[in-house]
């Protein structure tokens, strides 16, 4: 089985029973309805919004008209046709109708930059290039350099160096252009963060992708009668693996477009979700407005939603105590993975581990851990080590790149580049990254430990640890630090907070600033060295 033909299953067993629904609390009042045929819904006054609703026969009648008009380009097995779009609800019929033809999905980041973009087409030797209005102009950039790459746009105003996908797929039947595929065959390509330059390419089996559905269903215990929010973007595997397990078992998902904690509420609200899946900054920021009474949850219908979870990153556990405030009933989980995992779920901590928090969990369904030094033997309990992850999801390898694929892939394990230790229940407990750990004097600091301990700082909304260079030291820790909006904090109150910290790990640097982090929630540490490991870095007084 694939997840093609899950898909096939939902729209002859539920054929009319609602798929995917997008809300888009920024929609302009007037907009061209283009290929998906849908009705738009405006809710009236202050909090007007726009949604858009399929079926799940219409969501694969469309994947098929997609797979009919890849065909006519001679897209077929092993074919690549990268998507470059927002979050929209054509995202998912566009995906499943590139797999319905043989062909491989790539999807690509929506922050790359033209030669990012050029450089991911050539690495996947993509066939053809579908993309959205948001990125005409990058693509223009390129198009000349690209011209062996079909270009086919999806929107209203199609550029003149594409072709109409609404045209394209008007022209093609409904109904599905048998391809037998099976686990075995070559599914999708995904794109690592590239942030040490640009990415690896990561190749995936059906298998992978129908793993992901079933480890999604079995954490957490999903039904027909669930509702899940997706907020993230869908291009990467932390999104799109969620929502597999809304496609498992033939459940509604709605995709908002928006993370404001009003939007959020007001989407469960209305669309009476179940589960949620967050980012820390989101979660923090509805945290924070319902301290400072922006938001009421008097004003939303929130009994439904059962399950609050959190990926991406390391969740403070004073944030999911501050949670439990004003959701105490809510099941938690936390998911830990990477694309060369096919996203989330190889650890987690599992709905009834809330106890544990701080932890990234125990191995996932149908997963194996181990924690190896650096000659690859197993580390003692408790020590600290490199995670390494064994099960169905692993990647097949990187593309083009067997260098890279050995350093990472030894038999079937995969090295995680994660540092992490185990206790003596078997909870894993994420340490750093095996790059970032900041060597100081000989003595290793774990800059995740630290920005745990400073994220529960009440005037703290958002902190990061880098290592700058130190000519006595070698490196030195600093902490930036982002302030809660409102308030006003210096670095002697900081300083203050870090005295509970052994002093070995208390930050020897204090810089007030933003914390960037991309799409999927994980700190730029990168961007953040580049800034501030040159010139003046310390900052006595910040108000945000």
């Amino acid at each position: 089985m694939t997840i093609v033909h899950l898909l096939e299953r939902n729209a002859t067993q539920w054929p009319e029973d609602s798929a995917l629904v997008e809300i888009n609390p920024d929609q302009p009042e007037t907009r061209k309805v283009t290929w998906h045929e849908f009705e738009l819904v405006e809710s009236g006054g202050r909090n007007r919004h726009y949604r858009r609703e399929i079926t799940w026969s219409v969501f694969n009648e469309k994947a098929n008209r997609v797979a009919n008009m890849l065909t006519k380009y001679g897209i077929g097995q092993g074919s690549k046709v990268a998507i470059l779009l927002m979050n929209c609800i054509d995202w998912l019929p566009i995906y499943f109708g590139i797999l319905k033809t043989g062909a491989l999905a790539v999807p690509m980041n929506f922050r790359y930059a033209a030669n990012e973009i050029e450089y991911c087409l050539n690495l996947a030797d993509c066939s053809m290039l579908i993309f959205g209005q948001e990125f005409i102009g990058r693509v223009e950039e390129i198009a000349d350099s690209i011209s062996h790459i079909s270009l086919v746009y999806q929107g209203v105003g199609c550029p003149s160096f594409a072709d109409d996908l609404q045209e394209l797929v008007s022209e093609c039947g409904s109904t599905y252009p048998e391809c037998r595929l099976t686990e075995e065959d070559d599914a999708a390509i995904y794109f690592s963060s590239g942030t040490t330059g640009f990415p690896k390419a990561i190749l995936h089996k059906h298998r992978s992708l129908i793993h992901s559905c079933r480890v999604e269903q079995a954490h957490h215990g999903q039904t027909k009668d669930d509702v899940f929010l997706c907020i993230p973007p869908l291009y990467h595997t932390g999104a799109k693996m969620h929502w597999f397990g809304s496609l498992y078992t033939g459940s509604r998902a709605v995709l908002l477009k928006g993370n404001s904690p009003e939007a959020i509420l007001r989407a469960v609200s209305t669309e009476k979700c179940t589960i949620v899946w967050l980012l820390v900054p989101w979660a923090q920021d509805i945290l924070v407005a319902l301290d400072n009474g922006s938001l009421k949850l008097k004003d939303y219908t929130t009994a439904q939603w059962r399950l609050m979870h959190i990926g991406a990153q390391p969740v403070p556990p004073s944030l999911i105590k501050h949670w439990l405030d004003y959701f105490p009933d809510h099941q938690y989980d936390t998911n830990y993975g990477l694309s060369e995992s096919t996203g989330p779920g190889c650890v987690h901590l599992g709905i009834n581990h809330i106890h544990k928090v701080g932890a990234i969990g125990v191995p996932g369904y149908n997963w194996e851990i181990k924690i190896v030094d650096e000659n690859g033997e197993v580390v003692s309990q408790g020590d600290v080590g490199e995670l390494c992850v064994k099960g169905p999801g692993v990647m097949k390898e990187y593309y083009h790149d067997p260098e890279a694929t050995a350093e990472v892939l030894h038999g079937d394990w995969l090295h995680t580049g994660d540092m992490a230790r185990q206790d003596e229940e078997g909870f894993v407990y994420l340490v750093d990254r095996k790059k970032d750990v900041i060597i100081m004097g000989g003595e290793n600091l774990y800059p995740v430990q630290i920005e745990e301990f400073l994220s529960s700082m009440p005037k703290v909304h958002d902190v990061a640890v880098i290592g700058l260079p130190d000519n006595r030291l070698g490196e030195i820790a600093a902490a930036i630090i982002q302030v809660k909006e409102g308030m006003t904090c210096t670095e002697q109150e900081i300083r203050d907070f870090c005295l509970d910290l052994p002093r070995y790990k208390r930050p020897r640097r204090i810089i007030f600033a933003d914390v960037p982090r991309n799409p999927t929630g994980k700190i730029e540490k990168p961007k953040l060295r580049e800034q501030y490991c040159g010139g003046r870095i310390v900052e006595k007084q910040y108000t945000s």
